[in-house]
């Protein structure tokens, strides 16, 4: 399918509140995927559409489904949805749900999330009082559906987001449960990175009559991307990051969050260490992020802050680096964030802070783009930043021995300078990295 020739989203006809919600956001020009899916949605067609994170899929689905909710206003079903989304992950339902709720702008709708490792209370809650949007993980909802507190014979719309990793994650008898609890007239909406036979065959028994539409992958745009990751303690990053700002080149700079509360506190020690910048996020009131934007895009502010979802509708071609103050749980979300520099044909850089509990963040990233990301070791240093280093290297440097005093007054003389001995069996092992995860 050729794309839509449109350089704005006006065109598309949409209702007036998401076009004012559009220009809240910042979003000017149709991506792709949106220029060629939102046309063919409108008139309520199924569609396969292979694109991978990045490319602005999330609004080409959303945006003409809201319109189809403004323009037939009517209450909730009770203990379901008007409009379905499954996901393979939590992390990545949260965004969807997010992108719904800033895009729908004054439409006052029902938006919640459904997926597993929360209690179920809130969700229960949530289904009771109808929704017009639920975004779902398919093994939650199905634990929802066996208790009967789902109920789905309400839903018009179903959208399978990254559906190739939902099937590597083993959730392909999960959806084929959930749509037959679904009414056979809806409207179906099918997106995939790839589109091997199994996944091409899935499509066969949910779609009707599909167009289908395709973009480049989002990964091309980090071509000209100059990447570096630097090994820090997580109680130096803000110090870290103050330093790299010593670069004058760091002209205009987006560094990401994974929250909003996170974003702030970012913002307010790059402006106590004399670096002007500030915070854009869902929190933000449309006067503040229209200031924010304004600040950054004329050169007043050297540093953005932002989260995932605030950033996609930023379209700023002199962005010189982009700096990851933690890695995105979604390592799709590495490429989105990254192709932020380097638009219009200019070079960027990308400076990922890595602390030891997104080490499996970073391979995740490693394995995606399949770039083994040069690293510089900053744990602990105080003086010369030490030389990049390739590979694993950098990543199995050994732990400093730390030393300690011998239980005995009288200590031999002859073991000092040797090393600590290991620990016996069932010893316990003291200060072992413990696992935080931030939501």
């Amino acid at each position: 399918m050729k794309d839509f020739p449109l350089d704005n989203f006006h065109g598309f006809g949409l209702a007036a509140p998401l076009n004012a919600a559009l220009a809240e956001l910042g979003y000017r020009r149709p991506t792709p995927i949106q220029a060629q899916a939102i046309p063919a949605l409108m008139k309520g067609r199924d569609l396969i559409g292979i694109a991978q994170t990045g490319t602005g899929k999330t609004a080409a689905f959303a945006l003409p489904i809201l319109h189809k909710l403004a323009a037939d206003r009517r209450p909730a079903p009770k203990g379901g949805a008007r409009v379905l989304v499954l996901a393979p992950t939590r992390e990545l339902a949260s965004q969807i749900a997010e992108s719904f709720r800033d895009l729908s702008g004054a439409l006052s709708l029902k938006i919640a999330v459904v997926f597993g490792g929360v209690p179920h209370g809130a969700q229960i809650r949530a289904l009771g009082q109808g929704l017009d949007v639920l975004v779902a993980t398919p093994g939650r909802l199905i634990d929802h559906l066996d208790a009967r507190v789902a109920h789905l014979g309400a839903v018009e719309f179903l959208v399978l987001d990254e559906v190739d990793q939902m099937l590597d994650l083993g959730f392909i008898k999960p959806i084929r449960r959930i749509v037959r609890e679904l009414p056979t007239r809806r409207q179906n909406l099918f997106f995939s990175a790839t589109m091997p036979a199994n996944i091409r065959a899935l499509a066969g028994e949910l779609l009707s009559d599909p167009i289908e539409v395709a973009v480049t992958p989002a990964a091309k745009t980090a071509d000209r991307v100059e990447h570096s990751v630097v090994f820090v303690d997580a109680t130096k990053k803000r110090d870290m990051l103050v330093e790299l700002f010593n670069d004058a080149t760091m002209s205009r700079v987006l560094v990401f969050t994974r929250t909003k509360r996170g974003a702030d506190r970012v913002a307010k020690a790059l402006d106590e260490a004399g670096v002007d910048a500030t915070a854009i996020h869902g929190n933000k009131s449309q006067g503040q992020r229209e200031r924010a934007l304004g600040a950054f895009r004329g050169g007043k502010t050297r540093a953005l802050v932002a989260t995932d979802i605030a950033a996609r509708g930023i379209d700023i071609d002199s962005v010189t680096h982009v700096v990851n103050f933690e890695l995105p749980e979604v390592a799709e979300a590495y490429v989105h964030r990254i192709g932020r520099t380097a638009r219009a044909g200019n070079g960027g850089r990308a400076i990922s802070l890595c602390d030891h509990e997104e080490r499996d963040l970073l391979r995740a990233i490693e394995r995606l783009t399949r770039h083994n990301l040069p690293k510089i070791d900053r744990r602990g240093a105080a003086g010369p930043k030490p030389a990049p280093t390739e590979g694993r290297a950098a990543v199995r440097a050994p732990a400093q021995v730390v030393q300690r005093p011998h239980h005995s007054p009288h200590r031999d003389a002859r073991s000092v300078g040797k090393p600590a001995p290991r620990p016996h069996a069932g010893q316990r092992q003291r200060f072992r990295p413990t696992r935080r995860v931030e939501r």
